[in-house]
């Protein structure tokens, strides 16, 4: 008889049966009463009750009654953890047991189990396990250590058990490696700035041995530890793809595109015109082919996948065209995924083919399915010039179709073909006014008023149509009454003397009758341009429109860098970095692919320069001694030379311009000045007592200048590392002005003179404001300290972390480099302070998914200490206010290029924990800011 026997009971005083079954003297009883605990524990029965006599039962040579208390203790030691510490004994006895399947499971049960009582008596058991001879029983202790480190970060770390298990990945059996692996990722994660997974070429070797013969998800974590490496040179990037790529022809779909994923990362460091690149672009395209054949769910995860990497590479695939085409059993989330890719991947060689797959699919029944087939007729012709004509003739046979939804989208494109390609195709108007009554979704009547108003004067009744508009104005959605106002303005700019009433008539419809703020301002700004000035309103209103650009639904160029290092994740599917879905954002690190070397990167081809760099200009990192050495040997000692800021401040970093003018350009000026009233929101101008604005019952008292927080120096450069030259150094704030404070010493047996200095691009164009001045030759063994001036008008490059800085310095031995950390409040700037209308007006603005929240321990200063030492270093209190007890600071800072973060600081008198909200329109300063935070206020 199977096990479901054991779920079918439901006698009354069941408990007190169990508990003298459970304490019989015949073994198979025993097994029986346990079996039935546990079915009844399954469907949700309280039978705790029964823990002593269940633990009892551990004293057992029976593996399948071990296993079945085991998994009792599991489920019910949190909540009885006193008597849960009567089965230690057991676990530690079953740790030395000889069976390695006893040992194994002792160990595995001991993770499981979230007591803290009992976490400190498992080390030893724990330790002997990770040393283990049984490969069995060291890979079930190595997950074990990672569910351990979640329970208690500080035993672990203090026990030595991480240690222990950097060790295990040079172990000698592959599945112990990956299961290590796997532990040191887990923890590496929820521990970002720790340095666990320290890889180097050695332990990269390790890890390709065992790849080739542990389990398919031992691949997995190995392939996924393998993307977060970055080779130092395309040699070693190479030889690592030749021995990934075998992975791409297994069977599981997982370790295929954990595969696809290192290789893409790698392919970054690989130069063009490597025979072994070409190679590697053929090999890619079979196994994301055969993905397709799997189950319609793994299919859709492989489109999307597949749809990142058709943006990054398109060359992949574009000669397999065909597997995109749809199937008439798709589910309709894969049909449109594909129509997607087929877009994306259509060119002047396959679109023929492409045309009269799409003009099949408008004739289908599926409503969205036909509708997506139509707008992507529209986006080809957009994409691919030379068969624009081809695709507006196929639109119009599908006019003729006079099937309602096809004809709406049709129109819906063709206006944008008429953008495209103005004066091009303006004759088929004619047949689009024919379907004018048809016409009842907004976007396609929009579109077609829009086409009206934009070729008024090629249509002889265009006032006619567009009146007809106008007798259910109010009835129509937003987006048509504005775009029919702006079509009735152009008509009647064309035609001014037959169209005045028509123009009168909708511009009171606009402004006295409706209630929509935005079609009211767009009517006044009409009127007074038509009564004041009318040339003016002609040059306004019927400017040359800029044409538009051929894919604007592709992911933006660092987004999609971030994404192609999440390949095979959830981030893939939802084509969003983890940190805008993963709750609180903490373990979440931004990735990005590696930096092109400099032997790949001098054959590269201009057009393939990253989005984003102006011509002509790679985005390069420091440390090649070719780049660096020539300008630093010819580096120029006179003095620095003044002219304007260089042209940086519009470097697009990632969705969001950290070099623009931040929150200034909200008020549209480039100072930040206090806002014209009519810019206030209306619930802002209430009386100062009421509502939000009692946040601001502050007085405003300006601190006096007592310079920023000061890190004690740190060396730098390690007098063994440059020839026995020591660098130390801090960075300093002073009433505006940034400087590096150096400190040189000379350990090395000869003399050293011609010093000079150079900065890498970084974030925030920091360089040096004149020469590095070391006045006399610096003899052995002497010290001499230097303070550098900076500014911050140097080239922009993001840098990962934000405030990584990397510096060459040269004398007359040789030259040397190293990178450095700035602290950011250094970068805070004198003129920090944000009016209190302008704060809560742009708190309120900025969306709240960009809101960080921080926690800042032992810090025992109150509320007025606090507020006071974050002044000094530029960091504004602008209100506070006490609620429930709670001192709430409301603080603002300003950085050098112009961003602003706004802050919020939540102290409990006598708790040394603050909370700390951070709202900024560059979320990645953030983290940083955060830091700078911790660092003046524990110093």
């Amino acid at each position: 008889m199977t096990d479901s026997k054991y779920f079918t009971t439901t006698k009354k005083g069941e408990i007190f049966e169990l508990k003298a079954e459970l304490n019989s003297d015949k073994k198979e009883k025993k097994k029986e009463a346990v079996k039935k605990v546990i079915a009844s524990m399954t469907v949700g029965k309280d039978v705790s009750a029964l823990f002593p006599d269940v633990v009892n039962c551990m004293q057992t040579d029976n593996l399948e009654l071990k296993k079945l208390v085991y998994l009792y203790l599991m489920n019910y030691a949190k909540s009885q953890p006193d008597m849960a510490i009567m089965a230690v004994n057991t676990f530690v006895k079953d740790c030395e047991d000889p069976n390695p399947l006893i040992r194994a499971l002792a160990v595995r049960t001991m993770g499981c189990i979230r007591v803290d009582k009992i976490t400190e008596y498992l080390c030893e058991p724990l330790r002997k396990c990770l040393k283990d001879e049984d490969p069995y029983v060291r890979k079930t202790a190595a997950v074990c250590v990672a569910k351990l480190h979640d329970i208690n970060a500080q035993l672990v770390e203090d026990q030595g058990f991480l240690d222990t298990l950097k060790d295990l990945i040079s172990d000698s059996n592959p599945m112990v490696v990956a299961n290590a692996v796997a532990a040191l990722s887990e923890i590496a994660e929820s521990h970002p700035s720790s340095n666990l997974l320290d890889l180097n070429p050695q332990s990269i070797n390790k890890l390709l041995t065992a790849l080739n013969e542990c389990t398919e998800w031992g691949q997995i974590f190995i392939l996924d530890c393998l993307a977060n490496y970055t080779p130092k040179d395309d040699r070693e990037a190479q030889s690592i793809c030749e021995r990934v790529t075998p992975r791409l022809s297994h069977a599981n779909s997982a370790v295929v595109l954990s595969a696809v994923k290192v290789l893409m990362k790698f392919m970054e460091m690989l130069s063009k015109d490597l025979d072994y690149y070409g190679t590697l672009l053929k090999k890619l395209a079979p196994p994301l082919v055969t993905l397709l054949s799997a189950e319609p769910e793994l299919q859709y995860v492989a489109l999307r996948n597949i749809n990142l990497i058709v943006q990054k590479r398109p060359e992949i695939l574009k000669h397999e065209m065909k597997v995109f085409f749809v199937k008439y059993n798709d589910p309709i989330y894969v049909k449109l995924e594909k129509l997607d890719i087929m877009i994306r991947l259509a060119s002047q060689a396959n679109i023929a083919q492409v045309l009269a797959e799409l003009k099949e699919y408008a004739t289908e029944v599926d409503v969205d399915f036909v509708r997506k087939a139509v707008r992507a007729i529209g986006r080809c012709a957009i994409k691919v010039e030379q068969s624009a004509e081809r695709c507006v003739s196929t639109l119009l046979d599908l006019i003729q179709t006079k099937v309602n939804y096809v004809v709406q989208e049709a129109i819906v494109v063709i206006k944008d073909i008429f953008r495209k390609y103005p004066n091009k195709y303006e004759s088929v108007i004619a047949t689009l006014c024919e379907n004018l009554d048809s016409l009842d979704e907004p976007e396609a009547r929009a579109a077609m008023i829009w086409i009206v108003g934009e070729y008024a004067e090629r249509i002889d009744n265009a006032d006619e149509l567009l009146e007809s508009f106008l007798e259910g104005f109010h009835d129509e959605s937003t987006q048509v009454q504005l775009q029919l106002l702006t079509a009735i303005v152009k008509l009647f700019l064309k035609k001014p003397t037959e169209t005045q009433e028509l123009v009168q008539q909708v511009l009171s419809l606009a402004t006295q009758d409706s209630d929509n703020p935005d079609l009211r301002d767009r009517g006044y700004i009409y009127w007074r341009l038509l009564s004041t000035d009318p040339v003016a309103a002609k040059e306004v209103v019927l400017a040359e429109k800029p044409l538009i650009s051929e894919e604007t639904d592709l992911i933006e160029p660092t987004l999609l860098d971030e994404l192609i290092c999440y390949i095979g994740t959830l981030a893939s599917v939802y084509h969003k970095p983890p940190s805008a879905f993963v709750e609180g954002g903490r373990g979440v690190v931004h990735k990005s692919l590696p930096p092109r070397t400099a032997s790949s990167e001098s054959t590269e081809s201009p057009e393939t320069a990253p989005a984003g760099a102006p011509p002509g200009e790679q985005l390069d990192v420091i440390p090649t001694q070719g780049d660096l050495l020539g300008d630093l040997l010819n580096l120029d000692l006179g003095p620095p030379v003044s002219g304007p800021p260089l042209a940086t401040s519009s470097v697009q970093m990632g969705a969001v311009d950290l070099l623009g003018s931040g929150l200034d350009s909200l008020i549209g000026a480039s100072n930040f000045v206090s806002p014209p009233a009519a810019a206030v929101p209306a619930n802002l101008g209430a009386p100062m007592g009421s509502g939000l604005s009692d946040l601001f019952d502050l007085t405003s008292g300006v601190g006096t200048l007592s310079g920023s927080y000061v890190a004690p120096k740190a060396v730098w450069l390690p007098a063994m590392k440059a020839k026995g030259l020591e660098i130390s150094g801090t960075f300093t704030r002073q009433v505006g002005s940034i400087s590096m404070d150096l400190q040189l010493t000379n350990k090395a047996l000869q003399v050293m003179t011609d010093f000079a200095i150079q900065f890498n691009r970084n974030s925030f164009g920091l360089a040096p404001a004149a020469p590095l001045q070391v006045h006399a030759p610096l003899s052995p063994n002497q010290t001499v300290e230097i303070s550098l001036p900076l500014n911050t008008v140097g080239s922009v490059m993001k840098m990962e972390p934000l405030n990584n800085l990397q510096v060459a310095i040269k004398n007359n031995i040789d030259v040397f480099y190293f990178s450095t950390l700035y602290p950011l409040h250094i970068l805070f700037v004198e003129d920090g302070k944000m009016d209190r209308q302008m704060f809560l007006a742009t708190w309120k603005d900025i969306p709240n998914e960009n809101e960080a929240q921080f926690q800042i321990r032992d810090c025992p200063l109150n509320a007025e200490a606090v507020s006071s030492r974050l002044q000094s270093s530029n960091i504004f209190t602008i209100a506070k206010r006490n609620v429930e007890g709670q001192d709430m600071l409301y603080q603002s800072l300003k950085l050098t290029n112009g961003i602003w973060v706004l802050a919020e600081l939540r102290i409990q008198p006598g708790n040394p924990s603050f909370m700390l909200s951070l709202k900024c329109r560059a979320p990645e300063v953030s983290q940083h800011v955060y830091q700078a935070y911790e660092t003046i206020l524990k110093n």
